[in-house]
């Protein structure tokens, strides 16, 4: 009897690392990793070598010259948004991967599972919500006449909330039901 006891509380204090977090924290990191290119990539929209679009500036090239002209997207509404949105989101892909780091670290990880997938999975809303405004504005709001497309950094984005709604799937799961992932 009393060995059951000390296996429960030695098992209270400090659950086995699983192979289910790991890949999870593993996820959360490249979310991470890839929220960071998203938002400093300077190719949101590319339209021909003719126009570009990132979230910081908005950059054209006229016809009959070779130099850029450039101006702030800050002031267009939609555009602040968009980036509040992914910033947001990307704060919270941040602080979910620290927790988990430090989870990891101290060995006290249970109590930790479920903070981590809920900040990920309200990461993943906000940028999801920012990824699905930024092209029906864009498309509403500026008029290329030329072709245009969704360039890398938008691409890296979209991978971003992937990888945080992996993360958060795995961190969700209770190892206890998965005994073959030990």
């Amino acid at each position: 009897m009393s060995s059951a006891v000390t296996e429960t509380e030695e098992s209270a204090r400090s659950s086995p690392l699983t192979p289910l977090k790991l890949v999870g924290l593993v996820c959360v990191f490249l979310a991470l990793c890839l929220d960071v290119g998203a938002v400093m990539s300077p190719a949101w929209v590319t339209a021909d070598d003719q126009y570009y679009l990132s979230l910081w500036e908005s950059c054209w090239k006229p016809a009959s010259t070779e130099d850029w002209q450039c101006s702030s997207t800050l002031g267009s509404d939609w555009q602040v948004a968009t980036l509040a949105l992914l910033l947001g989101g990307g704060a919270l892909v941040l602080m979910s991967f620290l927790v988990a780091l430090v989870a990891v670290c101290i060995g006290t990880r249970r109590r930790f599972y479920a903070p981590v997938a809920f900040m990920l999975f309200a990461a993943v809303v906000l940028q999801a919500c920012s990824l699905v405004l930024y092209p029906i504005k864009f498309i509403e709001s500026i008029n290329l006449r030329i072709y245009h497309e969704f360039n890398w950094g938008y691409g890296l984005a979209w991978g971003g909330t992937i990888f945080s709604f992996g993360g958060g799937i795995l961190y969700c799961l209770n190892p206890k039901n998965y005994e073959e992932y030990y």
